[in-house]
């Protein structure tokens, strides 16, 4: 594997009332790769992006971006850094077009109205590009914040919660621009309360909690090694309730009586579903028809965070 374009080693935040916002945390992003950092509100997620782009101090730590110190070197590694942050801020008496401009000129680019032109039509912002800010919805002044993290042409993209609030529609044109930057070559580090938007886009998947990394899984891995299965039984007569019999392996009756529901780990030696069919047989149940269900990735964030906090309360 080669050398990870951002390596954060120790990253700590701690206010001075004792509060830790961060805790020596420790995460490598590959390049090219879109990574996802899910985490309740308040878990640490934007501090840790925020120290990353230079706003807010480390308490401890380094941020290496492709192998250089992004202290010592700040200039050329913001650089490299775009950043959608999660609240909208520009001057909003501003027309679009000279905002996004204005935006690679910071960094000290020359002006390239073709690239300007190129990033704007991506985010079906052309049509608007004369328009004033203040005149946009929502969901066009996000796309603005893109286009201007996007204007300096970095190789590490930070999007802070970016389709928090935009509809469907929207949410679903910036996954598709996510995956056309990550074809060329962009890294895509996201945060986001959308557990689908990860498990549509992600590589890999971080989970923060108070501060803590508890788990770097790639998205696949962490489903079948973490995910459970659920074995829906549609039955031929509906039950008033489960018999004794079927106890051991716990099943839930749906509420009109017609469904069985047993959940199982399918990487264990035995599932125990051949068993409860024989039950079943033995208790003259009978169904006609089956189907299995593998967990989500919202099952598995919940249950992460659950006994993270269950583990923290003992």
């Amino acid at each position: 594997m080669s050398d990870p374009i951002l390596s954060i080693r120790g990253l700590r935040k701690a206010y001075a009332s004792g509060t830790e916002a961060l805790k020596a945390l420790d995460l490598d992003i590959q390049r090219g790769e879109i990574f996802a950092l899910l985490g309740p509100n308040g878990a640490g997620k934007t501090t840790m992006i925020s120290i990353v782009c230079g706003i807010v101090r480390a308490t401890d730590g380094t941020v290496l971006i492709d192998g250089k110190h992004w202290r010592q070197n700040y200039r050329e590694t913001r650089r490299r850094i775009g950043l959608v942050p999660q609240e909208l801020t520009m001057d909003v008496f501003e027309p679009l077009m000279s905002t996004v401009s204005f935006s690679r000129e910071l960094f000290g680019l020359k002006p390239d109205p073709a690239r300007i032109e190129q990033i704007l039509r991506d985010l079906s912002l052309w049509d608007k590009r004369k328009s004033i800010l203040k005149e946009l919805s929502g969901g066009m002044k996000r796309r603005v914040m893109i286009a201007k993290a996007l204007a300096h042409e970095p190789d590490i993209l930070f999007l802070d919660e970016p389709t928090a609030g935009v509809d469907v529609e929207l949410r679903k044109d910036m996954w598709n621009l996510v995956r056309r930057l990550r074809e060329q070559g962009v890294t895509v580090i996201l945060t986001t309360h959308y557990i689908e938007e990860a498990e549509e886009m992600a590589d890999r998947v971080g989970v923060i909690n108070r501060g803590e990394l508890i788990l770097v899984e790639e998205k696949h891995a962490l489903m079948q090694k973490l995910g459970r299965k659920i074995l829906h039984l549609q039955l031929t007569e509906p039950l008033q309730a489960v018999p004794p019999s079927l106890a051991d392996w716990h099943p839930q009756l749906s509420d009109d009586g017609a469904t069985l529901t047993y959940e199982f780990d399918a990487k264990a030696e035995r599932t125990g579903i051949p068993s409860l069919l024989a039950a079943m047989r033995d208790a003259g149940i009978a169904f006609k028809d089956l189907d299995t269900k593998q967990s989500s990735l919202e099952d598995i964030f919940v249950d992460l965070i659950h006994n993270g906090r269950k583990e923290a309360a003992d």
